[in-house]
């Protein structure tokens, strides 16, 4: 059994193949962490102390003991009003305006199978196979906590994926009692830890430079991390690592902790006054106030944990496994997905129907496999002041219509991609024109400009439900392969004519996922690549609808191992979108070797952001090289295992190895990041290969056992040339 109840003791034990996760309803009722490491085997319930700490209160049941105080016990899920001084997942306002409540265990349920939110994305409970059958692997435990005097119930939600080494947290709040009340905070996941020195592994950032790694002591100051830009952002992603101070890529306890939500999150981290430390992480709750009547209810989104002693590189593994099975929707599932070029780089506005149909000539010539029609396609949208929400093909500028633009694109041998953006509107359109009541905008007050856009109002079904008309109007002109689905800019004036304001923000999050959802509904075999100016939504909750998302919009080869390298420790290179671009690179002005930007970018889904027609015969030579080259191991990148063999941080180097499943086939990768005179050889150690097995280089034929590749590595000579990368493909010799 993965979930084992022990009632004489009220403690509930959750087992994986390597991990326990342990808490108790002790005698007054509250639920109380006790664990989450490696395998004991054993009640935990031992490690609880009780002595009497001055200033941190007693419940009145407890009043005359003054061992017993919540603001030092470890907690399940804290909320305000219990005397917990530290940070807390969960606040609601009653009636009077009181903003306290009293948490207690009111039972719980052992089920087969995986639970699911009916409104926010979760995990699956079985792995896709043709079959359409479950391996029997997920367990569910829910655990209800009930405030008496309100009504208001909690219920804690855990999937439990024992040979995966995953628990997924979720929480759904109902209010069972007969007056309104208002939800202030509800966090997914609170993990106590009562011993220990960590440091908070997170990913910070900014547009065009996302995901760099930054490790930070967790002390006795308050650590917080998160977005208020209505959408996980480009600043933080939502996915943290609570890690030993001396924790590495091969060993170390690491808690990896990944939120399955797009919009605003918060994460905080804080070492508590008698050295305990508490993670907590879910749905930000700035601008939160949701009211909940009789009967309602809210759901918090759903968290996914695991635990290892083995370092960042098991613990990246792990989920990277966990979002290919369960998370993740593909249409090509277990195919190759489609090579395609982008028109943005190569024409930007300044393009018609021609213009495609070259591009798609070009396209078939290189060996490419579809084109992508970028902004500027509909209405009068020649810059980015205009036409936004208008989703109309402009036949005037396309010199056809849409239906016979695509027959001519596929009359090339390509297939035909399409690039919009929903969720957002100009003041000179028509929609806004007929409905300027339809943005998120404070009534009375200017409104928050970003690239001249507004934010269309997500929240209320009416707007989403005419923009998914317009835009399945488009869809239904051909045989639309893929939608680049983007979102330029956060969400500044929240406020909706249809909802309160401390609804908004979940609302209009809610009601994206609802239009995702429908659109995979009515295009099962519609690919969608998501974006929000590159990584500004990067998160697992899109991942459920979009099976890839644009890395960033800096396709620089080396800021993108940067990116690329943060990305990793949590998604899959299979999810990760990244191009091959033009020099200098219309980002950062750098000069990078075609060789470069093509081993850069295929670490991701590979395809090509330029103008073809700028190439030289040479450099087309290259580029169909790249493409039949890629061809012949994206298995590997699709469904082999990913490994980092370097800190690009540190060594001056960028490397990365993928080896498929039994470890026949490996694919080592290097960009070499800097250059000085008299440079050092630098080596890369490959992972993950059979020790025991010969590995023979395509490149030169040259053997290597597993064990020298890992303990010794591979030489990578000084190069004379700036940025030089490589490849080397190895077969196990069988």
């Amino acid at each position: 059994m993965s979930v084992i109840y022990d009632a004489d003791h009220g403690l509930f034990t959750l087992k994986t193949r390597d991990t326990d996760y342990q808490m108790k309803v002790d005698e007054l009722g509250y639920l109380l962490h006790l664990y989450y490491g490696s395998r004991t085997d054993q009640p935990m319930d031992y490690l609880l102390t009780f002595l009497d700490r001055g200033f941190s209160g007693n419940p009145a049941e407890k009043h005359l003991d003054k061992t017993y105080s919540l603001d030092t016990l470890p907690q399940e899920y804290p909320f305000k009003g219990t005397g917990d001084y530290r940070g807390i997942a969960f606040k609601m306002e009653n009636a009077d305006g009181a903003v306290s409540c009293d948490l207690r265990y009111k039972g719980h349920e052992i089920r087969d199978g995986k639970y699911c939110l009916k409104r926010l994305p979760s995990a699956r409970g079985e792995r896709p196979d043709p079959a359409g059958k479950p391996d029997g692997n997920v367990t569910t435990l829910s655990v209800t906590l009930t405030d008496a005097l309100s009504g208001v119930e909690v219920e804690l939600l855990y999937g439990v994926y024992e040979a995966e080494n995953v628990i997924t947290r979720a929480a759904v709040i109902r209010n069972r009692g007969t007056g309104r009340v208002v939800i202030r905070r509800a966090l997914s996941c609170c993990l106590d830890c009562l011993s220990g020195s960590y440091e908070l592994v997170h990913f910070h950032g900014r547009h065009t430079l996302e995901m760099q790694k930054e490790r930070t002591p967790v002390g006795h100051a308050a650590l917080s991390i998160g977005s208020r830009r209505g959408t996980s952002s480009h600043q933080h992603n939502p996915a943290v690592i609570l890690a030993d101070r001396e924790a590495s890529e091969e060993s170390g306890a690491v808690t990896g902790c990944l939120l399955s939500f797009s919009g605003s999150f918060l994460c905080e981290a804080e070492k508590d006054q008698f050295e305990q430390t508490r993670l907590l992480m879910g749905m930000n709750d700035e601008q939160l106030a949701y009211p909940l009547m009789p009967g309602e209810e809210l759901e918090a989104p759903e968290c996914v944990l695991s635990f290892t002693k083995q370092g960042f590189r098991e613990l990246s593994l792990t989920y990277h496994d966990f979002l290919r099975a369960y998370v993740i929707r593909d249409p090509y599932a277990g195919k190759p997905r489609p090579v395609l070029i982008n028109s943005w780089e190569a024409a930007y506005f300044d393009f018609d129907g021609d213009t495609i149909v070259h591009l798609a000539d070009e396209a078939a010539d290189l060996g490419l496999d579809m084109v992508v029609m970028d902004d500027g396609w509909f209405g009068a949208r020649n810059d980015d002041l205009r036409a936004l929400g208008d989703w109309k093909p402009n036949e005037k500028k396309l010199g056809c219509s849409l239906s016979v633009l695509i027959r001519r694109v596929e009359e090339k041998g390509v297939k035909f991609g399409i690039w919009i953006e929903p969720e957002m509107v100009n003041e000179d359109s028509d929609l806004y024109r007929a409905h300027p009541d339809w943005v998120l905008k404070v009534p009375g007050k200017p409104p928050v400009y970003a690239r001249n856009q507004l934010v269309l109002d997500f929240s209320r079904k009416e707007v989403r439900d005419s923009i998914f008309q317009s835009i399945a109007e488009v869809l239904d002109q051909g045989n639309v392969s893929y939608v680049k689905w983007d979102m330029n800019r956060s969400v500044a004036d929240v406020y909706s004519l249809e909802h309160v304001p401390g609804k908004v923000r979940y609302e209009y999050v809610a009601g994206v996922y609802e239009f995702l959802k429908k659109l995979n509904e009515r295009y099962p075999n519609l690919l969608i690549e998501g974006c929000s100016g590159g990584g500004g939504r990067f998160d697992a909750g899109m991942l459920h609808y979009e099976p890839q998302i644009w890395g960033s919009d800096n396709s620089d080869a080396v800021d993108r191992c940067l990116i690329q390298y943060g990305l990793s420790y949590f998604y899959p290179a299979s999810t990760v979108g990244a191009h091959v671009s033009a020099v200098p690179n219309h980002q950062t002005g750098r000069i990078t070797p075609l060789q470069t930007r093509g081993i850069t970018a295929m670490a991701g889904t590979f395809g090509y952001e330029l103008d073809p027609a700028k190439l030289s015969e040479d450099e087309k030579a290259d580029i169909r090289e790249q493409i039949r080259h890629y061809r012949r191991f994206e298995p590997l990148v699709r469904e082999g295992a990913f490994y980092r063999l370097s800190d690009p941080y540190r060594d001056g180097i960028s490397a990365w190895g993928f080896v498929s499943p039994d470890r026949h086939t490996v694919l080592l990768n290097y960009v070499c990041l800097e250059n000085h005179g008299n440079m050092d050889v630098k080596y890369v150690r490959a992972a993950g290969l059979d020790p025991a097995a010969w590995y023979v280089s395509e490149t030169d034929g040259r053997r290597f056992s597993g064990a020298a590749l890992m303990e010794a590595g591979l030489p990578v000579p000084p190069q004379l040339k700036d940025y030089a990368a490589g490849q080397i493909l190895l077969r196990a010799d069988t």
